[in-house]
């Protein structure tokens, strides 16, 4: 069994669609990868779920159709911070972020969730690039 975090943020573009896809395309046994879709609160004053973001249920939809199983994971605070620990929690195989597009002067660096998240880890990374807007 194959174990992914997925931290998806609540972004209304194609990323966590993308990550999803680049799950799915693992070279793996069919049934033999398990995809948790994480999602941070910062700051949830309305009580939503995980279950509720639009993102995750887009990615939950690509990864079915490909015959992953998808397991919801939610956490409250930091988002680099939680992604991590939730990622030591399911004892995750790997890890997977996508950043956000960046101008060409600042394509040297990730967003910050996704650089403390690559410098903070202890397991592979997956950090898929955001759609363009070409």
């Amino acid at each position: 069994m194959y174990d992914v975090l997925i931290g998806i943020d609540n972004a209304e573009d194609d990323r966590a669609v993308r990550q999803a896809e680049a799950i799915a395309e693992l070279p793996t046994e069919e049934g033999s990868v398990t995809a948790h879709l994480c999602h941070v609160f910062e700051k949830n004053p309305e009580g939503a779920s995980v279950h509720q973001m639009s993102a995750v249920r887009r990615a939950r939809e690509t990864l079915e159709e490909a015959g992953i199983d998808c397991v919801h994971y939610e956490a409250s605070g930091d988002p680099a911070d939680e992604l991590l620990a939730a990622a030591a929690d399911i004892d995750a195989d790997a890890i997977c972020v996508s950043g956000r597009q960046r101008r060409p002067t600042g394509k040297a660096v990730f967003g910050s969730v996704t650089q403390d998240v690559i410098l903070g880890a202890d397991r592979p990374i997956f950090a898929i690039p955001a759609p363009r807007d070409d």
